[in-house]
């Protein structure tokens, strides 16, 4: 709990929005704060909020720092590809790295971040999003309100599950969490993707993510869809690149035979303030 105001920062990778804090100086983020803070009503407002901590903090060697993520809901998120994206413009804009390439610590591992000098604007920064990993041998099945289809579960970065539909529009309102069956197959919940083809290497997606709700975008999300997409378009097997339509903008994964992903997209601030002592006695 701190009795002094927090600096922050607001900012979002296609609609995906965070609040960013930098937790250098020992400010730490409970569960309770997390929720207050993403309240968008009695709070800032947010999907989630990004505290800047020191990679040693979280036993990390390779990379300076570490992005401590947690949900809307207080829960702490593994990684994030739209939230990436922005901690590392506030890293470059706050002095703590420099343009080029460098590392970022996040609880599933070290991802490697590309700011290139001529994109003045951040909007083509570059997170090497490491390998996804296909669940074989369980078929899974998603239902919402409006329907049922097959779903692809896809682990790695975080967990997804992947469907392929018509239209976007099918999935429904995304009001109510999307069930995943068979049941237990994510006691923690996960992220739903429902995906609809505009080409062999195009797709519209929107996502449903656990602890939040339906967002504008996912950034690991998008990989899992571009994955699945490709190895439905048998590209796999060589280097390839899927267009991902969001509701909130658009971003672009690109693959390697070997399974690497690297997602490219933009990263925006908004605002900058000052946190209120109380919101952290909450």
């Amino acid at each position: 709990m701190t009795t002094t105001g927090v600096p922050f920062r607001k900012g979002h990778g296609t609609g995906n929005d965070f609040i960013v804090v930098n937790g250098l100086g020992g400010v730490v983020i409970s569960e309770s704060n997390a929720r207050a803070l993403c309240d968008r009503h009695k709070g800032i407002g947010a999907d989630g909020i990004l505290r800047v901590a020191k990679g040693a903090d979280f036993n990390v060697t390779e990379a300076n720092y570490f992005m401590d993520f947690r949900n809307a809901d207080g829960s702490i998120g593994a990684t994030c590809g739209n939230g990436l994206r922005v901690f590392a413009r506030y890293l470059v804009e706050a002095n703590l790295e420099g343009r080029g390439s460098f590392k970022v610590g996040t609880h599933p591992g070290t991802v490697t971040v590309t700011i290139d000098d001529d994109d003045k604007d951040f909007e083509h920064v570059a997170v090497e999003m490491g390998k996804v990993t296909p669940s074989a041998g369980t078929e899974l099945t998603v239902t919402t309100e409006s329907g049922s289809w097959t779903g692809v579960g896809i682990g790695g970065m975080n967990n997804h599950c992947v469907t392929v539909v018509t239209d976007i529009a099918d999935a429904g309102t995304l009001l109510s969490i999307p069930s995943v069956t068979p049941a237990g197959t994510y006691p923690d919940g996960v992220n739903v993707e429902f995906i609809a083809p505009k080409s062999p290497t195009h797709i519209a997606m929107r996502t449903h993510e656990r602890g939040v709700g339906e967002t504008l975008s996912c950034g690991s999300g998008s990989c899992a869809a571009a994955f699945v997409w490709a190895e439905k378009q048998g590209m796999t097997g060589e280097p390839w690149a899927i267009q991902v339509d969001v509701l909130g903008g658009t971003v672009f994964v690109s693959g390697t035979p070997d399974g690497t992903l690297t997602m490219r997209g933009p990263a925006q601030f908004v605002a900058d303030g000052v946190i209120e002592p109380h919101m952290w006695q909450i």
